[in-house]
């Protein structure tokens, strides 16, 4: 079934307004917006332990770590506020090339789920820094197939391993979370190996830099940059890297 967020803003007119008109998305939006709680309402909001096991930074050279935890707005907007990072890209994983379009996704039957894939320099901030941030700032990994206002298995989340390495770490760390029972229902995120990451439309890419000032985004996602800003201050940077500099307005 569709999701609440792609039944109020749905193809381009996420950007561009569409068929809405600017006071009728608006007032559509916020209104379907505060259906349900953001993600992460139901559970405290701190900083999380760092994780007991971490990759190693090797060679030096930039690696890659692919997420998803609800709408990618968020998270995009999330991890582009991280000293270390380099790119940011939403997009799609868990299904095949030929169904990673927004509008399919939104059904729910296509197997992907909503996804960044983040650019990183290991010698400055880890893999399990990220997961840490993920954890802790991002998403809430005990909701089942959704985050906050959003439904469907789209929503999901996920940590996508590119190497035994990350593996390794991904499901340590989140024995470790459940261990120490941070959390106060059980942790659903799956980790899973990635077979392919397909970047989002492009008017997705940077959402929230774009439109800080939209219902959802303000509400949802802004407070999710905010916690980071409170709870790691050591990786906050306030300029953000962009999946489209050029595009930015």
């Amino acid at each position: 079934m569709p999701s609440r967020r792609s039944r109020s803003f749905s193809l381009p007119a996420l950007g561009v307004l569409g068929r809405w008109g600017a006071g009728g998305l608006l007032a559509l939006g916020l209104g379907l917006a505060l259906l349900r709680p953001p993600a992460g309402a139901e559970q405290p909001v701190q900083r999380l332990p760092a994780p007991a096991l971490d990759a190693t930074p090797g060679d030096g050279a930039s690696q890659t770590a692919v997420l998803s935890g609800g709408c990618f707005w968020g998270v995009q907007g999330v991890f582009e506020h991280v000293n270390g990072v380099s790119k940011v890209l939403s997009g799609y994983a868990g299904g095949s090339a030929a169904t990673a379009q927004y509008e399919t996704v939104s059904t729910g039957t296509t197997g992907h789920a909503e996804s960044v894939r983040i650019t990183f320099d290991p010698r400055q901030v880890s893999y399990g820094r990220l997961l840490q941030i993920f954890f802790s700032v991002a998403m809430d990994p005990t909701e089942l197939n959704y985050q906050g206002p959003d439904q469907g298995t789209q929503y999901r989340s996920e940590v996508w391993v590119v190497d035994a390495d990350q593996q390794r770490v991904a499901e340590a760390y989140i024995a470790q979370l459940g261990q120490s029972h941070v959390f106060s229902a059980p942790i659903v995120t799956r980790v899973d190996k990635l077979a392919g990451f397909y970047p989002a439309e492009a008017y997705h890419q940077d959402y929230l830099e774009r439109h800080p000032d939209q219902p959802y985004i303000r509400y949802n996602d802004i407070p999710k940059v905010e916690n980071l800003k409170r709870l790691f201050p050591e990786v906050y940077t306030s300029t953000p890297v962009l999946a489209r500099p050029s595009a930015a307005s």
